[in-house]
């Protein structure tokens, strides 16, 4: 029984944690671009695109 809380409980942290990654990369990208579509692209592509704005850009 507790491995299963366990197991709901790192889900749902995943779950919250692209969710917030995706919103953080949309976010950057629309301040970056100026651009709707490109904060959608980079929305779905989340955490990718947060580590390639801490790391490249400036």
């Amino acid at each position: 029984m507790l491995h299963s809380r366990n197991y709901n409980v790192r889900l749902e942290s995943a779950k919250y944690g692209v969710s917030f990654g995706s919103a953080l990369a949309m976010a950057i990208s629309y301040t970056t671009n100026h651009s709707i579509l490109w904060a959608i692209i980079h929305g779905i592509l989340g955490w990718f695109y947060v580590l390639y704005a801490l790391i490249i850009l400036p």
